[in-house]
């Protein structure tokens, strides 16, 4: 192929390929639940935008296209949320949701004083409690989505970004 995976800061450009690329990836999550109305296949192209204005965005790319992203933002409590992460059916197992990860935990702490992560995943999503649990994150509890999708909470403290980076 010639050309590597590099991961930055999203841009005002990047929400329409972060909304496709979203649609696409969180088919199979709606799969796993038979429920195609979960919040990121109902999300809308100008909501997406406000997030990338407002929140801590990064995406990977391969050339000119995003092929994966994730969204933070820091809450009242001083824990980051850290959402929607998805990369491209095609280059899924390759380390790049890792790598996603990381940099927006680095940034939400180093520009935003994160002082801990927290996630969460439907209870089937297998692939996705299994990155989560290898870069450190673990469950703190369960809660029902706004979409119904039965979801686990996993949390780690801020300082344990710096050694899974």
């Amino acid at each position: 192929m010639g050309m590597s995976v590099t991961i930055s800061a999203a841009t005002e450009q990047d929400a329409e390929q972060i909304f496709r690329l979203q649609y696409l990836c969180f088919q199979s999550e709606a799969a796993l639940y038979a429920n195609y109305r979960i919040d990121p296949l109902v999300q809308t192209l100008d909501s997406v935008r406000e997030e990338v204005a407002a929140d801590c965005v990064f995406v990977a790319r391969l050339g000119e296209e995003v092929v994966g992203s994730v969204r933070g933002r820091v809450t009242e409590d001083g824990a980051a949320s850290i959402g929607k992460l998805c990369v491209h059916p095609r280059l899924q197992g390759h380390g790049i949701g890792a790598r996603l990860l990381r940099a927006a935990e680095s940034a939400l702490v180093e520009e935003r004083g994160a002082k801990r992560f927290r996630l969460h995943t439907g209870h089937r999503s297998k692939g996705n409690l299994r990155l989560y649990r290898r870069v450190g994150y673990q469950t703190v509890g369960t809660a029902e989505g706004t979409d119904g999708v039965p979801m686990i909470i996993l949390e780690k403290p801020a300082e344990t970004y710096a050694t899974t980076a």
